[in-house]
């Protein structure tokens, strides 16, 4: 068979097939030449047997198919280096695959585990968000109910407490008012000469203040003045029933008595009042009221204690 048919058909043969052709080619030559080179040839017998050669080894046609070969199968190791690459970087596009896997399933492992908690949050109570966030509004609606009504009575309270302190003030200023025109009354009874205008300011002083024993003892004096016992006897009870112990009271009703003629109650009233205070004596001593008591024992024992009575009489009572 002509070698350009062999050739032809070997081009047109599988990869594999066209590879063992042109190794059976390519050995062609060789032994052709050793099968004309006897057994018992040496070396130099085949250095003289390539020299003396008529024609080349090989033709230009299987030259070129040798390199087209040659060029075939460069390509296909490139081929075969691509592939190779692509395989290794799908390898790794593999196990990035794999480890980008594994990140998830423990993310997902974690929430699965979150969820875990929360259906166990679920079956002891707290049956859904809804009803957590209810209970936590009701909670804390409750706890500020609770601070809404504890400020409340509180408020009341500072608001109680202000009020009364507002009103001992309105009560202390009514009353540092009613005592400063008590006082101007005293100062204006003071200063009266007609006993008549002196019982009239006595009058205004009582109608601020009713318990006033000092406004008291001291109309029983004026009207005594005015020659009404009586009537000075009603106010001095009057005054010694609020203050059993005002001296000046117990006084004017000892003048009173005495106007009346009622001795030993006169005298007995004025003992209180000099028990009370020792200053009664003088004005005893001094007072008209007394003088028709000047000589009874009983009362000079009272006023003039360290004098010698013994010889004195006792005066009938009227």
């Amino acid at each position: 068979m002509p070698l350009t048919t062999l050739f032809a058909q070997a081009l047109s043969c599988p990869p594999w097939i066209r590879h063992a052709l042109l190794s059976c080619l390519l050995a062609l030559p060789a032994l052709s030449s050793a099968q004309d080179i006897p057994e018992e040839a040496d070396a130099s017998d085949l250095e003289q047997r390539i020299e003396t050669l008529e024609e080349p080894l090989y033709n230009p046609f299987v030259e070129r198919y040798l390199l087209d070969e040659v060029k075939n199968l460069r390509t296909e190791l490139l081929r075969t280096r691509a592939e190779l690459i692509e395989k290794v970087v799908d390898k790794e596009l593999s196990v990035a695959d794999k480890t980008m896997s594994y990140a998830t399933d423990t993310v997902t492992y974690f929430f699965y585990l979150i969820a875990g908690a929360t259906s166990i949050l679920v079956v002891i109570g707290w049956n859904s968000i809804r009803d957590m966030r209810s209970q936590l509004t009701s909670l804390a609606e409750k706890r500020v109910n609770e601070l809404v009504v504890e400020y409340e009575t509180r408020l009341q309270a500072i608001e109680v407490q202000l009020q009364q302190k507002s009103d001992i003030i309105q009560q202390n200023q009514a009353e540092i008012e009613r005592t400063n025109e008590v006082h101007s009354l005293w100062l204006k009874a003071s200063q009266e000469t007609s006993q008549q205008n002196k019982i009239s300011v006595y009058d205004q002083i009582l109608d601020l203040r009713p318990d006033d024993v000092e406004a008291l003892s001291y109309k029983a004096d004026a009207v005594l003045e005015l020659q009404e016992p009586l009537w000075a006897i009603s106010l001095c009870l009057r005054a010694l029933k609020l203050a059993p112990d005002n001296g000046h009271a117990h006084y004017q009703l000892a003048c009173a008595y005495a106007e009346i003629g009622r001795w030993e109650d006169a005298v007995n009233t004025l003992q209180k009042a000099v028990e009370i205070s020792e200053a009664y004596r003088e004005d005893a001593a001094a007072d008209p009221s007394f003088t028709r008591l000047q000589d009874h024992e009983h009362f000079r024992a009272v006023v003039f204690p360290d004098d010698d009575v013994a010889d004195t009489p006792q005066l009938d009572k009227d």
